[in-house]
């Protein structure tokens, strides 16, 4: 495995966008390459009621070249759907649950390399240069963005700090950091397993035990309601109270059940 870039190192520059020569990190954990022709890529966003973030998602997916963008929504009750094709995406209808979504848009996508996007995070400006590059890396299996939550608190930071640690030194991105793969990968990995909670933890298992998931240092931006529903710190303790759950072998219908109710979803859940 190459070896891990230092971001705190007072060397390191961020990736900078893929130019036609080249794109690097002063640390070298991006190395200097001739850029490719751009490879068509395929943004799949599982959708269930989400009509007031979606519109800020695709706005910042209009406009980039061989781009695909594909909505698949789970049986919204609100205007998601309007939303989605004013704006330019393929809609889809597929059974809730997201990996469910997830693996019909993924059935159906055309591009070389798949992006999964919940329908509340917005990528970063440049994204379709960096993604690539990522990818690119020696060993690399897939990758997905640091994070960013979109709200002022101080406690937010040490979340993102947290996030960004385990994402980096321990190879977990979760679902809400854009994770990013060629398709064949993804096809060759049997897409996301039919879980109906941890289905993006578990397949992540699965590609870090196939090669490194590079994490790109620039976040993706996220909404904070999941945090602002119950509070920051309970929210934090529910969503690490299922994964050691998981771990130690909780069914998934039962960690699911606990979780609605947790959280005060009905039966099926908002993806995000």
């Amino acid at each position: 495995m190459p070896p891990r870039c230092n971001w705190r190192s007072p060397n390191y520059q961020p990736l900078r966008t893929l130019t036609a020569q080249k794109t690097w990190c002063t640390c070298n954990r991006f190395p200097a390459m001739v850029a490719p022709p751009s490879p068509h890529l395929t943004v799949i966003i599982p959708v269930l009621n989400e009509a007031p973030t979606l519109p800020k998602t695709l706005v910042g997916l209009q406009g980039i070249e061989s781009l695909e963008v594909i909505v698949v929504d789970g049986g919204s009750q609100d205007h998601t759907v309007a939303i989605a094709q004013a704006l330019g995406a393929r809609v889809i209808t597929a059974a809730v649950g997201r990996a469910k979504q997830m693996n019909a848009g993924a059935a159906i996508a055309t591009g070389e390399i798949l992006i999964f996007l919940h329908g509340d995070t917005q990528l970063p400006t440049g994204f379709a240069t960096m993604i690539p590059a990522a990818l690119a890396v020696s060993g690399a299996i897939a990758g997905a963005f640091a994070l960013q939550i979109d709200a002022p608190q101080p406690a937010f930071r040490w979340i993102e700090a947290g996030v960004n640690w385990r994402s980096r030194w321990l190879q977990r991105p979760y679902g809400d950091q854009a994770l990013f793969l060629n398709a064949s990968v993804f096809r060759a990995c049997g897409g996301f397993p039919d879980l109906p909670i941890m289905e993006d933890f578990e397949f992540v298992r699965q590609l870090a035990r196939r090669g490194e998931i590079v994490i790109v240092p620039t976040p993706v931006v996220t909404s904070a309601r999941r945090w602002q529903r119950l509070g920051i710190w309970q929210t934090t303790l529910i969503n690490q109270g299922i994964v050691v759950a998981y771990l130690l072998g909780v069914p998934c219908h039962s960690l699911a059940h606990w979780y609605r109710r947790s959280r005060g979803f009905p039966i099926s859940p908002p993806p995000g």
